[in-house]
């Protein structure tokens, strides 16, 4: 199963100015969510931006959450628990019908709201954490969840694949920056083709 550009969102959890210095290749998790966010924009796929405890650890690195549609602003470590959901999937319709409108037991729920983009791509900090716990809820709630491995990171190794071990076992799908860019892209005819040949090289 390949990465669908139609079917994308990308949250971004967690990559907080007052966090980011003390995490294992902390840098480097940053650029590749640079590249994430800046195929992501000029491909018209949603950005959400998540951040823990702002008032403690600061806004999310500022050219990143430039990106983002909203920021959810969350106690909890999962994103969620605070209302992820809510500005991932549509609000419900009204129902419709009168008194002669068939027993609630014989109704289809035709009307539940769908995910109008399912694939959630997810990257950030730390993963064994905040990024873990929303995947695992995600997943929970039967959400098709993409993580980002070398855009994820925490203050160990040992923690950051720990997280991995964990999601791939719970069903999410684990992958790299490039291999998402490239999934999005799917050929070389792609009007970003050029611009993400810039942000690899």
């Amino acid at each position: 199963m390949l990465l669908n550009e139609q079917d994308s969102q990308l949250i971004l959890i967690d990559y907080q100015d007052r966090l980011m210095p003390s995490l294992h290749e902390g840098p480097s998790c940053i650029q590749n969510a640079l590249r994430l966010t800046k195929t992501a924009s000029a491909m018209h796929i949603p950005i959400w931006g998540v951040e823990q405890n702002p008032e403690k650890l600061g806004p999310n690195h500022a050219e990143l959450k430039s990106y983002c549609s909203k920021t959810l602003n969350k106690m909890s470590f999962s994103a969620v628990a605070d209302g992820l959901l809510d500005w991932l999937v549509p609000p419900q319709r009204p129902k419709s019908g009168n008194a002669r409108s068939l027993p609630k037991h014989l109704q289809k729920n035709d009307d539940a709201p769908q995910m109008q983009r399912p694939s959630l791509v997810l990257a950030g900090c730390e993963a064994h954490v905040c990024l873990m716990q929303t995947a695992l809820e995600l997943l929970d709630n039967e959400i098709e969840v993409w993580v980002v491995t070398d855009a994820c990171t925490s203050r160990t190794e040992r923690n950051r694949d720990a997280a991995f071990d964990r999601l791939a076992g719970s069903g999410a799908e684990l992958l790299t920056t490039e291999m998402v860019l490239f999934e999005w892209l799917k050929n070389a005819d792609h009007p970003s083709f050029k611009l993400v040949q810039s942000l690899i090289k």
